[in-house]
């Protein structure tokens, strides 16, 4: 499968989005690494244009800078694409746990790793909310609650399409 296709059925598809647990996890990592890119080059966009200020803490951090040059913009990049990837990947795996609760609850058959990969896949929404709220310039505090919403929303709409637990058989049968 295609991530232009697990794109577009990862927002309007719950049903295939249940289906996606059985991926290989080489396409899940894959796709959520399209969205590690894509959250770091907004990031550092906004800090090239001056949206961002890196070094507004102190001046031995400004001078230092200064000191740098060139060489500021690479490792700012590199920067900004280690903490994406480990953000989207903690934030997968949380959601991954909170999937599985869910799946408890609605007594539904799955295991983390399936979770973990409907949970990758369903990060497309929040993603894009979250940048779109970034690129608004709305308040961070207000960024993960609101897609940390969104999140469980697509994970209870997928949980729905994951096998029903098997009812348990009566002694006397």
């Amino acid at each position: 499968m295609k991530n232009h296709q697990l794109f577009m059925a990862s927002i309007y598809e719950p049903k295939k989005l249940a289906a996606f647990r059985l991926l290989p996890i080489g396409k899940v990592f894959q796709y959520v690494f399209l969205f590690v890119f894509l959250s770091t080059a907004v990031s550092f966009i906004r800090f090239l244009t001056g949206d961002i200020e890196l070094f507004n803490a102190s001046d031995e951090l400004i001078e230092y800078a200064k000191t740098v040059g060139g060489l500021l913009y690479p490792m700012a990049f590199v920067l900004q694409l280690v903490i994406s990837t480990f953000y989207l990947f903690i934030r997968v795996s949380f959601f991954g746990l909170v999937g599985l609760g869910l799946l408890k609850i609605l007594k539904r058959r799955g295991e983390y790793r399936h979770m973990w990969r409907t949970s990758a896949i369903s990060i497309t929404v929040p993603v894009l909310v979250s940048l779109t709220l970034e690129i608004l310039g709305i308040k961070n505090e207000l960024n993960f609650p609101i897609t940390a919403a969104v999140h469980i929303i697509y994970l209870l709409l997928a949980a729905n399409y994951y096998p029903k637990q098997p009812k348990p058989k009566s002694p006397h049968a």
